[in-house]
C-alpha cells in the first residue's frame, strides 16, 4: 500500500478548495456541482472523494479557513495600542470591500443555509465562532478602559454582529439600498456605542481678577444701554 504524503495531501486539498470556491463564487453553490469543481481542478470524481466527501466537507474546510483569518484579524487589532480605534479601522476596510461590490463566499452560505441543514449548522457553528472571538476582543478592550465596561461583551458582540449582518439584507431587499454610506452611519454608531462615558465633566477654573472686573464692566454697559431702551443682543 503506497504511503500518504502529508505535504502533497495538504497541497492537493488546498488546490481543491480554491478551486471550489471559484466555483461557488460565480455559479453559487447549488450551480456549482461536483463535476464542475472536478472540472477545473482537472480531477477525476472519485479522486477529489479521497479528500473530502461532499460539497458540505468543502464548505465545512473553507469556513475553517475564514475563522482562522478572522481570529488572526483579532490578534493583529488587539496588538494595536487602542483596539477600539483598530475595530473601527477594520469597518472602514469592511467599507472599501463593499465600495467594489465584490461576492463572498460568506453570502452564499447564507444563502444556501435556508434550504440546507447540514449547510446552516455549519453557518450557526461559525457565527457563534465570531461571536466568541468578538466578545473576547471587547473584554481585552474593557480591561485597557478603551471600550464601556459597562457593556456585557457576549450580548455587545451578538448584536454588533447582527448589524453587520444586517446591511447585507438590507441591501438584497432595496436596490436602491446605499452599503457603503450605511456602514459609514454604523461605524458612527459603533464608535459612540463602545466609547467609555465621560467621568464627570472638567471643572472651569476660578476666574482671576482681571476676568471678573471685565465681567462687572460689561455688565454695567448692559444695564446702561437696558436703561436707555437700547435692545441687547
Amino acid at each position: 500500500m503506497r504511503k500518504l504524503d502529508p505535504i502533497k495531501h495538504g497541497e492537493k486539498r488546498r488546490q481543491i478548495l480554491e478551486v471550489a470556491e471559484r466555483c461557488f463564487l460565480r455559479d453559487g453553490f447549488r450551480g456549482a456541482s461536483i463535476s464542475d469543481i472536478c472540472g477545473e481542478a482537472r480531477m477525476s470524481p472519485g479522486h477529489l472523494y479521497h479528500y473530502f466527501k461532499s460539497k458540505e466537507s468543502i464548505i465545512r474546510e473553507l469556513i475553517e479557513l475564514h475563522l482562522q483569518r478572522v481570529a488572526s484579524r483579532f490578534d493583529e487589532m488587539a496588538e494595536k495600542e487602542n483596539v477600539l480605534e483598530a475595530f473601527l479601522g477594520e469597518i472602514d476596510v469592511w467599507r472599501k470591500k463593499k465600495a467594489k461590490r465584490n461576492p463572498t463566499l460568506i453570502h452564499e452560505v447564507v444563502a444556501e443555509a435556508s434550504r440546507n441543514p447540514a449547510i446552516a449548522e455549519i453557518l450557526c457553528r461559525r457565527t457563534q465562532a465570531v461571536r466568541d472571538m468578538l466578545a473576547g476582543f471587547l473584554r481585552e478592550g474593557q480591561k485597557r478602559g478603551q471600550i464601556d465596561r459597562q457593556l456585557d461583551p457576549a450580548l455587545t458582540g451578538a448584536v454588533l454582529l447582527s448589524l453587520i449582518d444586517a446591511i447585507d439584507s438590507l441591501a438584497k431587499g432595496d436596490r436602491q439600498f446605499n452599503s457603503v454610506k450605511a456602514i459609514d452611519l454604523l461605524r458612527t454608531l459603533f464608535a459612540r456605542f463602545l466609547t467609555p462615558p465621560a467621568i464627570g465633566l472638567p471643572k472651569r477654573p476660578a476666574p482671576t481678577p482681571r476676568q471678573r472686573r471685565s465681567k462687572r464692566t460689561a455688565l454695567e454697559t448692559a444695564t446702561r444701554s437696558a436703561g436707555n431702551g437700547r435692545a441687547i443682543d
